[in-house]
């Protein structure tokens, strides 16, 4: 007994160790991008913070074919989370280890799908991440609208692909991020992914708990003279749930395997 409440004890010092290091980054951050702290107030970030963990369904598809039906459950921090699919397979991340049950072969799309459609999720709450690099986007124009742009870089060594970069484009009445351009280098080239960028449209936000969330996202191709051009994809985010999770929640089962 005695040992378990040391433990937890350590644990929780841990944790206030690791906020306050983080909270550190994020005033240092937006103390040199202000236009961030903006952007993360309408996003309720600190509230957002302020739950442990967020659960969704979501629905995904590109060029007419489903590429994702699953539940998932992501923590605030986003160190962790857990995709199970509609077959029943499940991905699980924990920081920089993914893992997956069985009938996963594909360990590297497994890894992909892990941190994408988590990030694209937790991006609002994201951005002054320890590692970010911002600076402004000349041309705010997508479509007949004209929105904030900011260009997002990453620092070496910063999560599974630093080469990335995103534009962000943010309402300039409501400051909440309407569409970030990307691209993906993972098997690839800075070049060759920039030869293909695409971005995803945050629509139809809702109040969940006091957070405002988007439900519909559209993918696009994105060029840097044109904007939004071809609908690549879409996806549908729904039964949205802030709570616990028993211990364990977030751990791989012996039968899963590491995706590297």
């Amino acid at each position: 007994l005695y040992s378990s409440a040391a433990s937890d004890v350590y644990k929780r010092q841990v944790k206030e160790q690791v906020k306050t290091v983080k909270d550190a980054v994020t005033e240092t951050v937006n103390s040199v991008y202000p236009f961030i702290d903006e952007i993360e107030n309408s996003h309720m970030k600190n509230e957002f913070m302020d739950r442990e963990n967020i659960a969704f369904d979501i629905t995904l598809s590109f060029g007419g074919k489903e590429r994702l039906n699953s539940r998932i459950t992501l923590s605030a921090d986003s160190r962790n989370g857990k995709i199970e699919n509609k077959d029943g397979s499940v991905i699980l991340f924990n920081d920089d280890k993914v893992f997956v049950s069985p009938e996963i072969e594909n360990l590297p799309s497994a890894r992909f799908a892990a941190y994408t459609w988590s990030y694209f999720f937790m991006f609002p709450y994201k951005l002054s991440d320890e590692g970010t690099k911002w600076a402004d986007y000349k041309n705010g124009i997508l479509g007949e609208l004209d929105y904030d742009a900011y260009k997002l870089n990453f620092e070496a060594g910063t999560g599974d692909a630093p080469d990335d970069w995103y534009i962000m484009y943010a309402d300039k009445a409501s400051h909440l991020i309407n569409t970030a351009a990307y691209i993906v280098t993972a098997g690839g080239t800075i070049e060759e992914a920039e030869e293909d960028p695409h971005a995803i449209e945050y629509c139809d936000y809702v109040d969940v708990d006091g957070i405002p969330v988007s439900t519909t996202w559209r993918f696009w191709a994105w060029r840097k003279d044109k904007g939004l051009t071809d609908q690549l994809g879409n996806a549908s985010l729904s039964n949205f749930e802030f709570s616990q999770v028993d211990k364990g929640f977030y751990s791989p089962l012996d039968t899963f395997i590491e995706a590297k």
